[in-house]
């Protein structure tokens, strides 16, 4: 990290922007996007807060627990910079990977203590978060097998994400709780003036695209076969959100010969990786799970026994709004988280489009605003669960503005997208946040 990226001394700036990383990092994970927000902007206009106290294996704790460290982070910020007489009137959050679900529970909690009403909302991205769970509704054993161990191997937060959690004695997980047209959750979401999500469209192994876009779909199954239009300046890079597509011109045969040739080399060195290291690396993998498991089980303990700097009461709020109200002036005034993707079937698809009329009807101030993908009929429905559905419905209710991303240097695409480190292979997530700073975040 570097000596001034976080640098907020002598700052006057009275927008305030916070940056969540993800599942296993920390926050020079973000550096290259502070920096970037730092040379558009100067400190003397935003404010950058990196969330410290979620890093490293502590990410295993949960949504919930951890989306409790960074409200109270961002209170007690608020709170120094007042005392020194520093008034912050604006509110920006940003989260990178798991930090977007982490950087949502916040957001409810910020909205139960009324914190939101007394700074403005301003801008809210989340890049490659999986907000619809990270279940694989893929064919096969390995997803299956994915599906069962995934959500036993990072503790708390592993069961939330694949939605397996009864959250709270709701009878539905956090992610769905999350999602729920009247929680603080969305409520506190839909305050935020400007709202956008990026998501991959190829090699992101963590998250993929369907729950990073917030869609039921998959439009992208081939890309390499299609004529993508990209939006102009940003490289070959930002896919245009209103029109994914161009007429396909067609390919010389040389062409063709060495788009297969290409896709058989990548898929012989998948299998070679598969077949060698995968044995040995998910091996040590699992080893650390158990013990990362029981670690986290431990701190989440001690933290119910209020054992720790963070006292579990202070965000213990009602959920939804209707209880929201009547309990939480007085809680806060006493005080001061290669396979082919299977598809629905014809009868299925009609279910779940007859459940989305039903669901839409009562969902709170529904607009306008989703991306071309959900309203395109030649691509199937992913054989996603009704909860993710519903996820699905709510969030894109909220207007929500989804820019599909096309790396093509690097095969993790999850780290590129925000330049995680200085590789040459990461360049092109350098046009990302650039596109991010034009259209995503206002100051």
């Amino acid at each position: 990290m570097g000596d001034d990226t976080f640098d907020n001394s002598d700052s006057k700036a009275d927008h305030l922007c916070v940056l969540v990383h993800g599942l296993w990092g920390n926050p020079s994970h973000l550096d290259y996007v502070a920096s970037a927000i730092r040379e558009r902007h100067g400190k003397d206009r935003v404010y950058i807060l990196a969330a410290q106290r979620n890093s490293g294996t502590y990410t295993y704790d949960g949504i919930e627990l951890g989306g409790e460290r960074v409200a109270h982070e961002i209170e007690d910020t608020l709170e120094q910079l007042s005392a020194k007489g520093h008034a912050i009137k604006k509110l920006s959050i940003v989260g990178y990977s798991l930090g977007g679900l982490v950087a949502r529970y916040a957001i409810g909690l910020l909205e139960a203590s009324g914190t939101l009403d007394k700074i403005e909302p301003v801008n809210f991205t989340t890049f490659v978060s999986p907000h619809v769970g990270v279940r694989s509704p893929i064919k096969g054993w390995p997803s299956h097998m994915w599906n069962v161990l995934g959500a036993r191997t990072i503790s708390m937060s592993g069961r939330q994400l694949f939605m397996i959690d009864n959250f709270r004695g709701t009878g539905k997980p956090l992610l769905s709780v999350l999602a729920d047209p009247n929680s603080i959750f969305i409520r506190g979401l839909a305050k935020f003036k400007h709202r956008s999500v990026y998501a991959n469209i190829v090699n992101d192994r963590s998250t993929v695209f369907y729950t990073t876009a917030i869609s039921k779909i998959d439009p992208f199954p081939d890309p390499e076969n299609a004529n993508i239009n990209y939006v102009d300046g940003y490289e070959q890079v930002i896919i245009d959100p209103d029109r994914y597509f161009l007429p396909k011109i067609q390919e010389v045969r040389g062409d063709e010969f060495s788009k297969t040739f290409k896709r058989f080399y990548t898929t012989l060195a998948s299998y070679l990786f598969l077949s060698i290291f995968l044995p040995i690396a998910s091996v040590l993998f699992l080893i650390n799970s158990v013990i990362q498991n029981i670690l986290s089980q431990q701190r989440i303990k001690l933290y119910e026994q209020g054992k720790t700097d963070l006292l579990p009461g202070r965000y213990r709020v009602p959920l939804m709004i209707q209880d929201v109200r009547g309990a939480v002036e007085d809680v806060f005034e006493n005080l001061n988280a290669a396979q082919g993707n299977e598809y629905l079937s014809e009868r299925e698809r009609d279910d779940e489009e007859h459940a989305l009329e039903t669901r839409q009807q009562s969902l709170v101030e529904p607009k306008t605003g989703t991306t071309q993908e959900e309203e395109t009929s030649q691509f199937p429905l992913l054989a996603l669960t009704p909860a993710q559905f519903e996820i699905i419905d709510s969030l894109n209710a909220l207007g929500i503005k989804k820019y599909p991303v096309y790396i093509h240097k690097a095969r993790h695409s999850h780290a590129a997208i925000i330049v995680r480190m200085p590789k040459a292979s990461f360049s092109e997530g350098k046009a990302v946040v650039r596109h991010w700073l034009d259209h995503g975040f206002h100051v």
